[in-house]
């Protein structure tokens, strides 16, 4: 016997509708023992948020600002990531020194410019991931004098595929620690009395 398909109802969608976005639920509250996949931004559950090398800096800046991110990663024109364009890239130094070298005005500045490339990105294993600590990568942070850091995978083919991304803003967050003072401390004593006060 043949089973009959009706259709189902359509109906034009609303104006001012929005898509839905993944969403990774990490806890709130992690302690420096706890596994370090409880701090990381899993790119298999959220959306990365990127941008294109040619994009100008206050593009940029605005994308990040809409997305409440601190970090876009930097595609180029094949979807191969290259670069990282972070806040502290926007707001920092980097544009007063390409002004200075290049000349140009703050508008003249481009995405590619001032953001870490490819070349200059370090990443994290996503197997060394699985078995580490969230204080492990405190203390990869804290050492690189980093505020972020990717994690990448290997496919079977060899290449690598950003897979993840830690923030040391977030881990303060979720170990509750105020944020300025523990991108400050240095030593994980310092550390574990910034995140004791709070």
């Amino acid at each position: 016997m043949i089973k009959e398909y009706g259709p189902l109802q359509s109906s034009l969608l609303k104006a001012g509708s929005s898509f839905m976005r993944p969403v990774q639920k990490l806890p709130e509250r992690v302690k420096l023992s706890d596994p370090a996949t409880n701090v990381m931004t899993d790119l298999s559950k959220v959306a990365v948020v990127s941008v294109r090398a040619k994009t100008s800096m206050d593009k940029a800046n605005a994308k990040m600002i809409r997305y409440g991110v601190r970090t876009l990663l930097v595609l180029d024109e094949s979807d191969q990531v290259a670069g990282l364009l972070t806040a502290s890239d926007v707001l920092g130094e980097k544009p007063m020194h390409f002004l200075q070298n290049m000349g140009g005005t703050h508008a003249d500045i481009m995405v590619r410019d001032i953001m870490t490339t490819q070349r200059e990105l370090e990443v994290l294993t996503s197997e060394d991931v699985q078995k580490a600590q969230v204080g492990e990568i405190v203390a990869t942070l804290k050492k690189s004098h980093r505020q972020h850091v990717l994690v990448a995978s290997a496919g079977t083919d060899g290449k690598q595929a950003v897979c993840g991304l830690f923030s040391l803003t977030q881990i303060a967050r979720q170990l509750g620690a105020q944020v300025q003072s523990f991108e400050l401390a240095h030593t994980f004593a310092e550390i574990e009395a910034v995140i004791a006060r709070g």
